[in-house]
């Protein structure tokens, strides 16, 4: 299985987490629809069917270096999760 670049998945998640936080601001298209594409492009990325997957797999991806949601061993990795 490849495994994405993680600088990748950080900028497409901090994306995510910015455009959720200005579509509650202000609804635009423009921002609904680069919403979606960077939805799409995470759930590509990760290999997940929903966004809420993708974002907890890149998650993982960023906390320990596998990209699968719930993968660290017991007392491993103290992280909090990179977005909420």
């Amino acid at each position: 299985m490849l495994v994405p670049d993680p600088k990748v998945v950080r900028g497409l998640l901090t994306r995510y987490a910015s455009l959720q936080i200005a579509l509650a601001e202000r609804h635009t298209p423009e921002r609904a629809r680069e919403l979606e594409d960077v939805s799409y492009t995470l759930c590509v990325m990760m290999g997940t069917r929903g966004v809420h997957d993708a974002v907890a797999a890149g998650d993982a991806l960023l906390v320990d270096g596998t990209g699968r949601p719930g993968s660290r061993e017991a007392g491993g990795g103290k992280s909090l999760p990179v977005t909420v």
